[in-house]
């Protein structure tokens, strides 16, 4: 087979699918990238035999059709270096062997059979299926990912918890410190049902989905989860298990609320964060009426720091402790110009809100409490 295609284009997509590729894959032809040309469509899948992405680029010319697979590495640090120019692909359809021919020299390359590469086996007749705009996946992402956990004795606390219910969709993450949940109401199933995206798939998804202002087709079984939208296919097993009641450990009624602008208390933060112990990175938050002092203090180096910041509190004055790098990671993840905090008492998690959101969206991020020594 023969085929012409922009080096520009063709990279942009083989530096997508080179993210799922493993450095040691279970198989050898899981080291490439599977090529199938048929007519004008060049389909180039990828996958680590946990993730699988397929994804296509038109040809400028071509002569024959055929699958062969190409190390993906090779590929992508030969084209990388390529400016904008066409790019001629010649495959030998018995030995394999490829042969690019650029504008000024030839680079030879042996492919595998790609009859050999795994097949992306289909979703079952019983699979649920949901279309929903590629923002809200993308914005779903955006606010929970960075919660995600690497814990492999509770594997569940390492991807994003996705719950589908009558009025609405729900994405969560948690590493156990802090806990993030997003939810859009614009989103309805009749049938409510959940299941866990890993990370790493997560994580494509949000490389992906800036450039995507269309739908996004999901379906889903017991084990696997397809998305597909333009001319993409990501396909993922599901991290099997039970993900904690996130609902019940998000305190209500707290009696305590602070508004606060959210760039001036992220800046202070990390300017006191650096006085703050290497060891806990706690940085206190003190309110009184109207007023807030955030400080912190190594012992050990006799350095310590404080600001004071006014905000909006009318409650009884208290003192808590958080860490300081989660802290300056959710008021950074915030998209309003002010935030709420809401506390009941030291001991318990706070709550940050932002006070402004997209209309049918609400996001919580909750922040466990650090002991302060007083």
């Amino acid at each position: 087979m023969k085929f012409e295609v922009s080096s520009s284009r063709l990279f942009a997509q083989l530096q997508t699918l080179s993210r799922v590729i493993a450095p040691k894959p279970a198989l050898p032809i899981l080291g490439g990238v599977l090529f199938e040309l048929h007519e004008n469509i060049l389909t180039l899948t990828a996958s680590d035999s946990e993730i699988t992405i397929r994804t296509s680029v038109i040809v400028d010319a071509f002569e024959g059709e055929g699958k062969v697979v190409f190390g993906g590495k090779l590929l992508v640090d030969t084209l990388k270096e390529f400016s904008e120019q066409p790019l001629t692909f010649t495959v030998d359809d018995q030995n394999f062997k490829l042969i690019i021919k650029s504008e000024n020299g030839n680079y030879s390359f042996v492919g595998l059979n790609g009859n050999e590469y795994p097949e992306i086996a289909e979703m079952p007749a019983e699979s649920r299926q949901l279309q929903l705009p590629a923002h809200i996946l993308l914005d779903g992402i955006n606010q929970t990912i960075f919660c995600t956990a690497d814990d492999e004795l509770r594997p569940v606390m390492n991807g994003i918890n996705v719950d589908m219910m009558e009025d609405r969709i729900v994405l969560v993450a948690t590493d156990a410190h802090r806990l993030v949940r997003f939810s859009d109401m614009t989103i309805k199933t009749a049938e409510p049902t959940n299941f866990i995206l890993p990370k790493k798939p997560a994580n494509l998804l949000k490389n992906l989905l800036t450039k995507e202002d269309g739908d996004v087709n999901m379906s889903f079984d017991s084990k696997t989860i397809r998305f597909e939208f333009d001319r993409t296919l990501i396909v993922c097993r599901q991290i099997e298990g039970r993900f904690p009641n996130y609902n019940a450990v998000i305190p209500q009624n707290n009696q305590n609320k602070v508004i606060v602008d959210r760039q001036t208390l992220l800046n202070a933060c990390k300017r006191v964060a650096v006085f703050s112990s290497p060891g806990t990175g706690l940085i206190k938050l003190s309110l009184d009426e109207n007023s807030m002092k955030i400080s912190a203090q190594d012992i050990d180096f006799s350095t310590s720091a404080e600001e004071t910041l006014a905000c909006s509190y009318n409650g009884m004055p208290m003192a808590i402790g958080f860490k300081a790098p989660f802290l300056i990671e959710l008021l950074g993840a915030v998209s309003s110009d002010e935030v709420m905090f809401e506390l009941a008492d030291p001991a318990r998690a706070g709550l940050i809100l932002p006070t402004d959101s997209q209309e049918n969206e609400e996001t919580l991020m909750l922040l466990m409490p650090m002991l302060l020594n007083e």
